[in-house]
């Protein structure tokens, strides 16, 4: 009877130190899974091109922005998989860019206005996509949000509606480019930006203190200036930088080279 009775808590010690066993697995497994999670986090890579145009990756896709200058512009950079158009002005949108760097596979998302300046051209490969709306995209959200100088329509030089900035989301990556704007709500409004790229040139758009008082109001984790070449030449960007950090010193600035003929 003794020998039965010990042999049943043994039994009860070994499947409750298999429990044991496979709950702490479990864990660990679990653990495991949340960190494979977090290493995979969308890398960003940016090269700028010159004032509004720049090649961006995320991950494995090439995105080109407002892509203009020819193809010497572009030399030794990989082909686009998708391209956004912003606006239709010509530092913004050229046709024969455009054919010349896209390819058959290429999708190009741009506002109506932008495809009725195209008259029917890569009809097969546009998205259209105007402010305040979303389209999936390989694995990303891109949406089309406002850029326009307020004010009376007659008086200005970007038009409600007319553009887009985008927000390009994969994950939890959110990239922002403003286009041409001034400190719009629909900037100020935006939130969970990890880098945005906002632009500051007088007359067309806004100058350094507006602009960082709007990066301040939706505070991304990272700013880019870009889009500062106005009437008056570059825009202070050293000075847009001390603005930023004096109201949030935790807001990366990082002041990229978009003018190299410049230098």
């Amino acid at each position: 009877m003794k020998t039965g009775i010990l042999s049943l808590v043994l039994a009860s010690v070994m499947l409750t130190g298999c429990k044991n066993s496979n709950s702490s697995q479990e864990e660990e497994m679990a653990e495991e899974k949340v960190q494979t999670t977090e290493q995979k986090a969308p890398e960003f890579d940016i090269t700028p091109i010159s004032h509004a145009t720049a090649v961006f990756e995320i991950d494995s896709t090439v995105f080109y922005i407002d892509p203009v200058g020819g193809t010497q512009a572009f030399e030794s950079q990989p082909s686009p998989d998708v391209i956004l158009i912003t606006d239709i002005h010509g530092d913004h949108f050229n046709q024969e860019t455009l054919e010349a760097v896209s390819t058959p596979e290429t999708r190009i998302i741009v506002p109506q206005a932008v495809a009725d300046q195209m008259q029917g051209k890569f009809s097969s490969r546009l998205i259209i996509l105007n402010n305040g709306e979303t389209k999936a995209l390989n694995g990303f959200n891109i949406e089309g949000i406002a850029m326009y100088n307020q004010g009376d329509e007659d008086k200005v030089y970007h038009t409600k509606g007319r553009g887009n900035g985008y927000v390009i989301a994969k994950g939890e990556l959110k990239v922002y480019f403003s286009g041409d704007t001034e400190g719009v709500p629909e900037m100020r409004n935006l939130d969970n930006i990890d880098k945005a790229f906002v632009c500051m040139n007088l007359p067309y758009t806004m100058d350094v203190e507006a602009a960082a008082d709007a990066v301040l109001a939706f505070q991304p984790a990272e700013i880019y200036p870009y889009h500062y070449r106005g009437q008056g030449g570059l825009s202070d960007v050293e000075k847009f930088k001390a603005l930023v950090n004096k109201g949030n010193a935790a807001i990366e600035v990082n002041l990229l080279d978009w003018y190299p003929q410049a230098d």
